[in-house]
């Protein structure tokens, strides 16, 4: 009775049945016994027919908990004759991808580490860290490899840093159902190279590439017209303010010594209008009263005229309001806001396509922030595979089902 009733509850089906079950208390552990019908014979992958066992090996499978208490699968498992004297080992139904897992065991390291550390989600298991990880490891490398690429037309590419210091990754998405599709060390050309070698494995074309977000990369802009020659680069929105912002940081640090006023503005000064505060609101109103002798005023300013015209869908209007806002702040003694104005006047046509194509990457700089926070919970990745890893379960959109139909 008590071995139908784990049948049941397990799927245990033909010519699969429990053979025994076995608690040890003292250790906390369930061992269920599996074992098959003898004369069965088997099937084997990409071999036609049904084959005789050979012989059998003891396999264990780590289970859901039963309760509390750990459980493992104790499976006798085949090992089968194929028409041409090879002897190979088969896999049961329940087998997992990686040995001694179950697939409804690796279905549920999934689902806890698509919300919490590696770390955390063995601890709750009773399992370790390397362990949970691989799982997770092995799942995106599977559905990474069985990605289709051949509608990618648009991407969008940005950096992240892997540690302190001046090391970093590259993420490139799909700018359209954003999600990423690759990530590699590094934020060099040779990072486009990566990408590109990695869409044309899965059925992509560069010359199909018609647009790329980014931002103002040397390295990134040489990748790209190197290998995607039919791409047009957009330098978004987003990233050109981010610039300004910068610029406005700068300037009152210069100012900050010999004007206290300016302490304690920095947060206001790098929001737009409609995103401050009533104090921070009265605090601007203050300090715009002083456009003609502070230049921090002057570079506030100017950040918020160029994310106006930014902001702006008319190609022809953006193109004419931002020579005269570059014409304007060149003519200005604000020397680090001419550093953004040169940089625009460099890289005016990027700048101007995203009047046109609207395309952004800044999806991407939320993706960075959830990968930066859960390093922080981690309390930091020391292995390229395993950020890679993180990124994918966090961004990834990645069709797990396919492997694992216990997967949500």
């Amino acid at each position: 009775m008590l071995t139908r009733l784990f049948e049941k509850a397990l799927d245990i089906t033909d010519p699969w049945y429990i053979k025994g079950v076995d608690f040890d208390e003292e250790k906390k552990g369930l061992t269920i016994k599996i074992d098959f019908v003898a004369g069965t014979k088997f099937a084997y992958p990409s071999v036609d027919g049904f084959h005789p066992v050979h012989d059998t090996v003891l396999k264990e499978y780590r289970h859901l908990n039963f309760f509390q208490h750990t459980c493992h699968f104790e499976v006798r498992v085949p090992r089968v004759k194929l028409p041409d004297g090879k002897v190979v080992l088969t896999s049961p139904p329940w087998a997992g991808q990686l040995s001694g897992l179950t697939l409804l065991f690796e279905a549920l390291v999934m689902t806890f580490c698509q919300r919490m550390p590696f770390d955390s989600a063995a601890k709750l298991m009773g399992e370790s860290y390397h362990r949970v990880r691989a799982v997770c490891g092995k799942y995106v490398d599977l559905a990474v490899d069985a990605a289709d690429l051949s509608e990618l037309t648009k991407i969008a590419v940005d950096e992240t840093s892997k540690e302190r210091g001046h090391s970093y990754l590259s993420i490139f998405a799909d700018a359209e159902e954003r999600k990423v599709v690759h990530v590699t060390d590094g934020k060099d050309s040779m990072t486009v190279e990566s990408f590109i070698s990695h869409l044309e494995s899965h059925g992509g074309d560069a010359d199909c590439i018609t647009s790329v977000s980014m931002d103002m990369s040397v390295a990134f802009i040489k990748g790209v017209d190197e290998h995607m020659p039919n791409a047009r680069k957009t330098f978004d929105k987003f990233h050109i303010i981010q610039h300004a912002n910068e610029a406005v940081s700068a300037m009152r640090k210069i100012e900050v010594a010999i004007d206290p006023s300016l302490k304690g503005l920095r947060n206001a000064l790098l929001k737009g209008r409609e995103n401050l505060s009533g104090n921070q609101q009265v605090s601007i109103d203050g300090l715009t009263v002083n456009l003609t002798t502070c230049r921090t005023a002057r570079a506030w300013q100017m950040k918020e005229n160029l994310r106006d015209i930014l902001d702006r869908k008319q190609i022809n209007v953006v193109e004419a309001m931002l020579k005269s806002w570059c014409n304007g702040v060149m003519r200005s003694k604000v020397e680090p806001m001419k550093k953004v104005a040169k940089m625009i006047r460099k890289h005016w046509d990027g700048v101007i396509a995203w009047a046109q194509t609207r395309q952004s990457s800044g999806f991407l700089e939320a993706i960075n922030g959830l990968f930066q926070a859960a390093k922080r919970k981690a309390r930091g990745y020391t292995r390229m595979d395993t950020m890679r890893t993180v990124i994918f379960l966090i961004a990834g959109k990645l069709d797990f089902r396919q492997f694992n139909p216990h997967i949500e």
